[in-house]
């Protein structure tokens, strides 16, 4: 597949996996938002009809009037909306996405020979493992300790001691940015087997019991409230692990897979802030600002640790000459741009091109060390450091 077609294709899927993504999110937390904002009905007629909560609410010029059986309505409409067609579109078009970017492309995005060297295949087949691994792990817990006394608590210290494991063997077994995205994406692949498995399933079943006026059993409801619930603690970790591929200093920091919990348990500590949020107004009680503020004080350590340092000059730096930039560039960076190839339409094969791309190469190659890809070219901190001053010195006035 050429260069060209592989853009065009990890374009229209990655677009397609957002539109998609957006949908489901956005109805999880709506209906999240819905669940914990219903308030008992106040009109004896709706009481009758076995309405166990409502809320009024104003959007886009209309009144809306939304209301939550307690059981089922008298009877059981036949046209129900579904939402599980959101969940299996994201997984299916993220899936696609991972395959042509990290699967399709092992050598260059799944493996960094100076974090693990091993054969393409190897990595993506242990790549598939670790979605499946992790799914029967986490699905284990929750069938284990998920009825149990305080078996909430019990789920949540396994679920995420499971999640701090499986970020320390994905940074320890592939490149930094490969091993972001997998782990986000097998917390999604978890969060739409949820769906598949047991939400949508546990719906049906409770449907069927009442259409044929049979007693509903509690544990399908049970266990579908439980795994939505999950799904909704793990949105944000999800989104943010995604989110990384674009800022090296995340990804390639020294205990990189600390730095992944850390910011994705920041993530899930902010989602219960609102979460708890909308029981707390309905409750009319002071919503949990000190989840919240646990959440932002962890994401300000990790920005104080990551945190560039410069050490005080002894002497004036020398300065570097455009041959020897010229040089570091076409070592490192020209077998990928360069007249016939140009990844992502950067040409650095002659002077004036490297002189145009200057804050590029130092944004890409100095301060967020994302360049060249998994260093797959070699480059060292001298040669980083080079370039850093030939940028800082002013680039452009160096070139001839």
């Amino acid at each position: 597949m050429s260069p060209y077609v592989l853009d065009w294709v990890n374009l229209l899927l990655r677009f397609a996996h957002v539109v998609v993504a957006i949908a489901w999110i956005g109805a999880s937390f709506y209906f999240v938002f819905l669940d914990n904002s219903l308030t008992p009905p106040e009109d004896a007629d709706v009481k009758a009809k076995g309405v166990d909560g409502e809320l009024w609410a104003v959007h886009g010029g209309g009144f809306y009037h939304p209301q939550k059986y307690l059981v089922a309505p008298p009877r059981i409409p036949q046209n129900l909306h579904w939402f599980y067609w959101e969940s299996y579109s994201t997984w299916l078009t993220g899936f696609a996405l991972f395959s042509v970017m990290y699967l399709y492309q092992a050598d260059s995005f799944l493996i960094d020979k100076r974090v693990h060297d091993w054969t393409p295949a190897a990595a993506g087949a242990t790549t598939l493992a670790f979605l499946a691994v992790f799914w029967l792990a986490y699905d284990s817990i929750c069938r284990v300790w998920g009825q149990r006394r305080h078996g909430e608590r019990i789920v949540s210290v396994l679920v995420f001691a499971l999640i701090v494991l499986a970020s320390w063997l994905a940074c320890r077994w592939y490149a930094g940015r490969a091993a972001f995205v997998l782990v986000g994406a097998m917390m999604a692949t978890a969060m739409s087997a949820n769906v598949f498995f047991w939400i949508i399933p546990g719906q049906r079943k409770v449907i069927a019991q009442m259409r044929a006026g049979e007693p509903v059993g509690a544990l399908h409801g049970q266990r579908a409230k439980q795994r939505s619930v999950h799904n909704t603690y793990f949105t944000l970790p999800v989104l943010v692990a995604m989110l990384s591929n674009h800022y090296g200093f995340l990804y390639g920091a020294p205990r990189n897979w600390l730095v992944l919990v850390l910011v994705m348990g920041a993530g899930a500590l902010i989602r219960h802030f609102f979460v708890a949020r909308h029981q707390a107004l309905v409750q009319r009680r002071a919503p949990p600002w000190g989840t919240a503020a646990a959440g932002c004080i962890i994401i300000a350590g990790v920005v104080a640790w990551l945190a560039p340092t410069r050490q005080a000059a002894t002497a004036t730096p020398a300065s570097v000459s455009f041959a020897q930039v010229q040089q570091v560039v076409s070592q490192r960076c020209v077998q990928c741009h360069n007249e016939q190839l140009a990844n992502k339409n950067i040409q650095l094969h002659t002077p004036a091109l490297i002189a145009a791309h200057a804050q590029q190469i130092y944004q890409q190659a100095v301060l967020q060390k994302t360049m060249p890809l998994n260093n797959v070219t070699q480059i060292t901190d001298a040669e980083r450091a080079t370039l850093a001053r030939w940028y800082e010195q002013g680039a452009l006035s160096t070139v001839h």
